[in-house]
């Protein structure tokens, strides 16, 4: 007999109501349950990042965490980054500094990243002192994801373009 539990999360700021078996990860939730395909699993370990979604405003690694545990949770997907069509800022500058090759690795880049500068921004609204993203804090940053194929040079480049970018464009405003 399965431990079903009923929960409800929201998606991509879309609401779900389901039920899930006690031991299913939030990865298969998301891929097998919701059809969020592009949260991959990779090691399965929590090593590699190729699951990582912001849940509550934080990178996890959905192959780590129960499905139960997100229980009225808010969890970002690679899904929810661009706006229908349009990529989002990120995205782009991953095409543009070809950040990615096989492509496996790239949503747990993207959401890594993406939580990295959304609490870089949180904290700059906040006030807080904020100094340019430096290459060498970029290679820090991407350093806890797996990819086999770029060398992780583009990766970088995207990352400090759009930290850049970003940080102009907050300015601006």
């Amino acid at each position: 007999m399965k431990d079903m539990h009923s929960i409800t999360l929201r998606v991509n700021g879309r609401h779900h109501e389901l039920a899930v078996e006690a031991r299913r990860t939030l990865a298969d939730m998301l891929r097998h349950d919701l059809g969020y395909t592009g949260t991959h699993l990779g090691c399965e370990h929590g090593i590699c990042g190729a699951c990582t979604v912001i849940l509550d405003g934080q990178p996890a690694r959905a192959c780590l965490v129960f499905g139960v545990q997100a229980d009225g949770a808010s969890v970002l997907t690679v899904e929810g980054l661009a706006d229908g069509e349009a990529l989002s800022d990120l995205q782009q500058a991953f095409s543009d500094h070809h950040a990615l090759q096989c492509g496996f690795c790239t949503p747990g880049f993207l959401m890594l990243i993406e939580a990295y500068l959304a609490e870089a921004e949180a904290e700059a609204d906040a006030g807080a002192e904020a100094g340019e993203l430096t290459e060498p804090q970029a290679r820090e940053l991407v350093a806890s994801n797996l990819c086999r194929c770029t060398g992780y040079q583009g990766i970088v480049e995207a990352v400090v373009a759009t930290a850049r970018a970003r940080r102009a464009q907050q300015e601006a405003t």
